[in-house]
């Protein structure tokens, strides 16, 4: 039986269609994946994100512990900021990507995959060794997503926090809609954006909140359709389709986030060893050259010869061509052509290099 956030009798009356995710039952659309898409980019979406899990580390030791499991330098992080990194196994392949906030001079709160939530909590309680303390919050917190060029001024409107002063990748502690949260400038769509960590028991008011302030800008529910087109777009990768634990970070074009200097990270001595040797694939970007829309698993090829395959792919709203990520031989350069087996048919594409989208800074 799937699992339910505590906004899903909120969507059925909103008229949400729904699907299975990660093993819960989550809106995929309300009105329609690409006007939902095109409200995002041109006014503002409101998005449920509860399904996403939520571990905090604290204690004298929770730093210590963080730069263990994450390969990025969690010292880095003021109070308040937020930073994106990965989990690697010894082998160097990414157990999860997440994001990690901290909270206060000892306290860190990691933002997890849903389908990853329980397997991440207990990848994080085997190497703690006692070390800090590991609190599962994920059932306690609801997640809401306000992203679009309207968010800012929507989001002021219900919190006494100067929104304008938060930078990306900062959060702060605030009352929002009668309750209090963590407001964070962070987001998966490409767009300027918040996502609100609130109780579970108050997700209903601040969501309602939210789409009240928001609906004189045209603010509206966006499904797990349109988060899929916009994150695309934007070139941001998905755990278990795009990357997993037999592709390393070098592999998933993620080099930027390893750290070496930051101390012997789980997979530290793997990544080191593929840094020197190089790799055998890469992540590459796809444009359509022709009318087609790579999906996940179809065939990458130059030549006659398979070279690779499609991990996402999707119908850009923004653009109106076929766009998508996939691994092939890491030679292979931004515009080289290759060919997409769409229905036992070559449609020709070329490799991009991401992201497809990118906002106005208007």
């Amino acid at each position: 039986m799937p699992k339910r956030t505590p906004l899903y009798d909120t969507h059925h009356a909103l008229g949400a269609r729904f699907t299975v995710f990660g093993g819960w039952d989550m809106p995929v659309r309300y009105t329609g994946i690409v006007a939902e898409h095109r409200a995002v980019r041109a006014r503002a979406g409101l998005f449920d994100l509860s399904h996403m899990g939520e571990i905090e580390v604290r204690g004298s030791r929770a730093l210590a512990v963080c730069q263990e499991l994450l390969v990025t330098d969690v010292a880095r992080l003021a109070v308040g900021q937020a930073q994106y990194s990965l989990m690697c196994d010894a082998d160097g392949g990414i157990v999860d990507d997440v994001l990690i906030y901290r909270l206060g001079p000892e306290r860190y709160s990691v933002c997890v995959n849903a389908a990853c939530c329980e397997a991440d909590f207990a990848w994080w309680d085997a190497h703690n060794r006692g070390r800090a303390e590991l609190i599962e919050r994920s059932a306690e917190t609801a997640l809401v997503a306000l992203q679009g060029p309207q968010a800012a001024a929507i989001l002021q409107r219900l919190t006494p926090l100067d929104v304008s002063a938060l930078r990306r990748y900062w959060s702060a502690q605030a009352e929002l809609a009668g309750t209090t949260g963590l407001v964070a400038r962070t987001g998966y769509t490409g767009e300027d954006g918040f996502e609100l960590f609130v109780p579970a028991e108050h997700a209903v008011r601040v969501w309602t909140a939210c789409l009240e302030a928001g609906r004189a800008d045209g603010l509206v529910p966006v499904g797990l359709g349109a988060r899929d087109t916009l994150r695309l777009e934007a070139g941001y990768l998905l755990y278990g389709q795009d990357m997993d634990r037999h592709v390393s970070p070098f592999e998933a074009g993620l080099s930027r986030l390893v750290h070496f200097e930051s101390g012997a990270f789980i997979g530290r001595a793997a990544l080191a060893r593929q840094k020197e040797r190089g790799v055998t694939q890469k992540l590459l970007g796809l444009r359509m050259q022709e009318r087609g829309i790579p999906r996940p698993g179809y065939r990458l090829g130059r030549d006659g010869r398979v070279l690779g395959h499609v991990t996402s792919g999707t119908q850009s709203p923004s653009l109106g061509v076929g766009i998508g990520l996939g691994y092939g031989p890491p030679e292979v350069p931004p515009g080289t052509e290759l060919w997409v087996e769409i229905r036992s048919r070559q449609v020709r594409a070329r490799v991009v290099k991401p992201p497809f989208y990118r906002r106005s800074r208007e």
